[in-house]
């Protein structure tokens, strides 16, 4: 998921993107309001994380705005408020769901994940299968020829975007901005590194080879 956290809070937003890395998304932050607003309005996310109390401008404001412009984003308010009447005024202000400060990440990993699947019923299937390699993206599990593979949430990522467009040449550039979010070329070659581990993994000692790479143009996986 491309996750947007408004959070001024700097320990709170670092702890947040570094978990959210760790499972395979991708968090952009803004510490203020207008900031987080701005990057809301002009940007596509799958799930935004406002924290309520914010300077320059407050993230009710910021959902009634947003909501104002038909900008239907899920948004999950964090507050330290967690009084009924707070909670309910969060939630008629245009929030999807509410969790109050202390919480507990998997709690708010959960959440933000159904919030980002209601809100996208066009993702359909939640299995991929290219010839004996299958991917569930609920339950995360990867397997070929029935046995199961583990991989690194980056890794999982990667096979996922691949599985999504099986039969398609993927470029550098699509898995940069898809799988990275990178908007430009670092010049690092961290998708090699990934790609051969990935290749390792799902292929070695198989006589089916499923990811290839097309010289010059990017990456396939297929039959």
């Amino acid at each position: 998921m491309k996750v947007l956290l408004i959070e001024d809070d700097r320990d709170a937003a670092n702890y947040l993107i570094q978990a959210l890395d760790e499972v395979g998304h991708v968090a952009h932050h803004a510490a203020d309001g207008e900031t987080g607003y701005a990057m809301a309005s002009s940007m596509d996310y799958d799930v935004m994380i406002i924290d309520r109390m914010l300077p320059r401008r407050d993230g009710l404001s910021i959902i009634e705005s947003l909501r104002a412009e038909n900008n239907s984003t899920p948004a999950l308010i964090l507050s330290a408020l967690g009084a009924v009447d707070d909670r309910v005024q969060g939630l008629r202000s245009g929030g999807d769901d509410y969790l109050t400060k202390p919480y507990a990440f998997s709690e708010l990993l959960a959440r933000i994940e159904v919030l980002a699947r209601r809100a996208s019923p066009a993702e359909g299937a939640t299995t991929y299968q290219v010839g004996d390699l299958t991917l569930d993206r609920l339950s995360r599990q990867v397997a070929r020829e029935g046995e199961s593979i583990s991989l690194q949430p980056r890794e999982f990522r990667l096979l996922e975007y691949l599985m999504k467009h099986a039969g398609q040449v993927v470029t550098r550039t699509m898995l940069l901005e898809n799988v990275w979010d990178y908007h430009f070329d670092p010049q690092t070659n961290v998708i090699d590194v990934h790609m051969s581990r990935l290749r390792t993994k799902i292929d070695k000692g198989k006589s089916k080879q499923l990811l290839q790479t097309i010289r010059g143009a990017g990456y396939m996986i297929r039959e």
